[in-house]
């Protein structure tokens, strides 16, 4: 095993502890707000959504209501379509993403589908800007065999009413420079493993669920992101973060085994996105635009092969 030092918490080889995880807690700063950014958007959508209070995380001090909008014309014979962003919560474009779709675009599929979108999953990290939750825990980790996350944990217990209802999930994220310099040293320090330095794909890309795989349907939502944000080509391995790449920006794998959120409701039809808005040939906007495409373009195929 190294010894050598990659990363300022912890001993190389030697998983974290208590102290270690309240040491990274400590490096984390509060540098934007949830309340202002998120829950005053929601709040404003009072009307067209009925505004779901579906937990609370309290994490030193602070208090975060889990906030989803469900649309007001809810019928009992219409499928699901599920929203997710910032399960991640240093994932910007994601949480705006999710809010922008449902400000600007859900009226147009009121009629034709049931819509729930949770626009903010992990609110403590969003205003940290982080990966992690409170306790260092991935919440994305955390919603298949393992529930050590609050987050993922009050998002399962939300949407199991719906359980069989759901036709389509797309969960919005991104993958950022810091996935590189402080996620994945951070996770090997924590986990007392090796540091393995990642590449990070330059564009946009789609992990797509291997359980359910429908390669038109993560095709279809590529070639309309394309018009707003480029697509990530493959590595000289024909890979994406380590997995083949099936078509265009497109890879997949069990994503309910790995326990990620877009795995959680077994919908016929499931993404997951990932914007890269380091790059110097996108923009903050375009990456927010990308997202909500990728919302319209998963929503339209969805409808169009629902039967």
């Amino acid at each position: 095993m190294s010894t050598t030092r990659f990363y300022p918490i912890g001993s190389p080889g030697v998983p974290w502890g208590e102290s270690e995880r309240i040491a990274w807690r400590e490096r984390q700063v509060r540098s934007r707000s949830y309340q202002d950014d998120v829950v005053r958007r929601v709040e404003a959508l009072d009307g067209p959504f009925e505004i779901i209070r579906y937990g609370q995380l309290n994490y030193g001090g602070d208090e975060f209501p889990l906030l989803a909008l469900k649309s007001r014309t809810w019928h009992a014979m219409r499928p699901v379509v599920l929203v997710t962003g910032g399960v991640h919560g240093y994932e910007t474009s994601g949480v705006l993403g999710a809010l922008r779709f449902a400000e600007a675009h859900a009226a147009d599929y009121a009629n034709d589908v049931n819509i729930l979108v949770v626009p903010c999953v992990s609110p403590w990290a969003y205003e940290r800007v982080c990966r992690w939750n409170y306790f260092a825990v991935d919440p994305n980790r955390n919603f298949g065999a393992s529930r050590d996350a609050a987050e993922s944990s009050a998002l399962i217990e939300f949407l199991a009413p719906y359980a069989g209802q759901f036709l389509l999930h797309i969960d919005l994220h991104e993958t950022t420079d810091t996935d590189a310099t402080e996620f994945t040293p951070a996770k090997a320090a924590r986990d007392g493993k090796p540091h393995e330095p990642e590449t990070v794909p330059d564009g946009f890309y789609l992990v797509g669920n291997s359980e359910t795989s429908r390669l038109d349907f993560q095709e279809s939502v590529i070639q309309a992101v394309e018009r707003v944000t480029h697509i990530a080509p493959a590595d000289e391995n024909g890979q994406i973060i380590g997995f083949p790449v099936i078509a265009k920006g497109v890879i997949e794998f069990p994503v309910r085994e790995a326990g990620l959120c877009a795995g959680v409701t077994r919908a016929r039809f499931s993404t997951t996105t990932e914007v890269y808005p380091d790059s110097p040939r996108t923009t903050p906007e375009a990456c927010i635009e990308a997202q909500v495409t990728a919302v319209r373009a998963s929503l339209d195929f969805a409808l169009a092969h629902a039967h």
